[in-house]
């Protein structure tokens, strides 16, 4: 009887990323683990050559909106399946989206219901997050604790939009329980009346189209709201995660926060990295494709985000991957008439986020090893994903290829998601994913699907570390 080989895989001789660094080795892999990194390694019962290639962690994206319904009732364009497929295929083999609670429902509810959508659609593995828009006694004394304990380690609210916002008061009765149950806490920090007021005036002179929309949210109101957010953190002494900055002024904030000794985490976006509002200056309603709160910002912003994600301002890249298809199911649901306020705002970004952030190595505006932490190892540490994101010995073995000689070109006839479009058209990207492996096993091949639905699985967490608050020394 022949001896069974050491190892189940070994990937050979590639070109291996982790943020510490880029090393030439084998990666060896046994029961879905990572069993061995080095030189010459033994035997594996299927082997493959990534000469040439680089061998990265799995992407972890820790902000994406899935089978989700919004507040007024238009369900988003992807399904579970047509999601994870889109992470799949772009180099993502972990999400977290949203478990979202609206207002009057029962939360445990929620995300029992969102339990049995996953488990039966999921091609990558998954954690969620819960939106809470309702901190009513029950929520807070109750579901909330339990849920947080069976292994769902963080909640976001939302510090605008009439149908969600969370007031001051709210949000801190959300920070003092996820306080004392170890939970982390994601906010969309935006002032709720600047956006209030700015949309009525631009309404009242008839400034109807989707190009408007990024004036009816002001720079001035993350500014301000980030601000508060901080406060609020610092009087209860618990960590928040700022989602989706957008804009330079923010950063200031949140290094001076730092400074006094503030817990704080912070993300940015695809979008605000390679996108400006000027792509929203189209005829009629197509400017609907590119609306997102918050709204795309200039050039200047670019660059400060850019440079705050090298210096370490900002901890991750995540999608916010909010899919609506251009047509009556998702954008125009209001119909063609309807003015940005009446537009769902969001958008794809699911496939698109880690093609673009390893094509940003190769044209010299991060390093490999930057992608590596931004776009897998942080989010995983951050939200105490202990198995994901790295390669290293005992982690769950979530490998992508990259081939470096190879384009992939961002087209509304290739994405994999729901929406239909990309909000990239003709993007050049150098690099392309050429194999992803999730716990060992083939996911994609040469742009082959391996697996079925329901081969993702979900990870239960605690907040983990970065829900402590650390007192330090300033």
């Amino acid at each position: 009887m022949a001896e069974r080989a050491p190892y189940d895989l070994v990937l050979r001789g590639g070109q291996v990323v982790t943020a510490s660094g880029v090393v030439t080795a084998d990666v060896a892999v046994r029961d879905g683990k990572i069993a061995a990194l080095g030189a010459d390694l033994p035997a594996g019962r299927v082997e493959r050559s990534a000469k040439g290639r680089y061998v990265l962690p799995g992407g972890v994206d820790s902000h994406c909106h899935v089978e989700q319904m919004t507040a007024a009732g238009i369900m988003n364009a992807d399904t579970w399946e047509s999601a994870t497929r889109a992470a799949a295929f772009g180099g993502t083999t972990t999400i977290i989206p949203f478990a979202a609670q609206h207002r009057g429902m029962d939360l445990a509810e929620v995300v029992q219901d969102y339990h049995l959508r996953a488990d039966r659609g999921a091609l990558v593995d998954y954690a969620f997050h819960m939106i809470i828009t309702d901190p009513s006694p029950k929520t807070v004394q109750k579901d909330l604790p339990a849920l947080i304990r069976s292994g769902h380690g963080s909640i976001k609210v939302f510090m605008t939009y009439d149908p969600l916002i969370v007031d001051d008061a709210g949000i801190l009765k959300l920070l003092q329980v996820a306080k004392a149950e170890g939970a982390q806490v994601c906010v969309h920090a935006e002032s709720h009346d600047m956006i209030h007021w700015a949309t009525a005036r631009l309404l009242a002179e008839g400034k109807t189209a989707p190009r408007h929309q990024a004036e009816s949210h002001p720079r001035l109101a993350e500014y301000e709201a980030i601000g508060r957010l901080i406060a609020l953190a610092e009087l209860v002494r618990h960590p928040v995660m700022i989602f989706h900055v957008s804009t330079a002024e923010p950063l200031s904030l949140i290094r001076d926060a730092r400074a006094r000794g503030a817990t704080l985490w912070a993300e940015t976006c695809p979008h605000y990295l390679f996108l400006t509002d000027a792509v929203m200056d189209k005829p009629g309603t197509e400017g609907a494709k590119w609306m997102c709160s918050p709204p795309l910002r200039t050039e200047a912003d670019q660059a400060a985000l850019w440079q705050a994600l090298r210096a370490g301002d900002l901890d991750l890249v995540s999608s916010d991957h909010a899919p609506f298809r251009y047509d009556a199911s998702g954008k125009l649901a209001a119909g063609p008439g309807a003015t940005f306020k009446q537009m769902a705002n969001g958008m794809p970004g699911l496939g698109a986020r880690m093609p673009l952030l390893f094509d940003a190595a190769m044209r010299g505006r991060l390093t490999l090893p930057q992608v590596a932490e931004l776009g897998a190892e942080a989010p995983a540490r951050i939200y105490n994903l202990q198995d994901k994101g790295r390669i290293a010995p005992g982690a769950d073995a979530d490998l992508v290829l990259w081939n470096p000689e190879a384009r992939t070109v961002l087209s509304d006839d290739t994405v994999q998601d729901g929406t239909g479009y990309t909000p990239y058209p003709g993007r050049d990207l150098i690099g392309a994913v050429e194999a992803v492996y999730l716990r060992g096993q083939p996911v994609v091949n040469e742009d082959r699907l391996q697996v079925q639905p329901g081969h993702g699985r979900f990870l239960p967490r605690g907040g983990g570390d970065a829900a402590i608050w650390q007192e330090k020394a300033v």
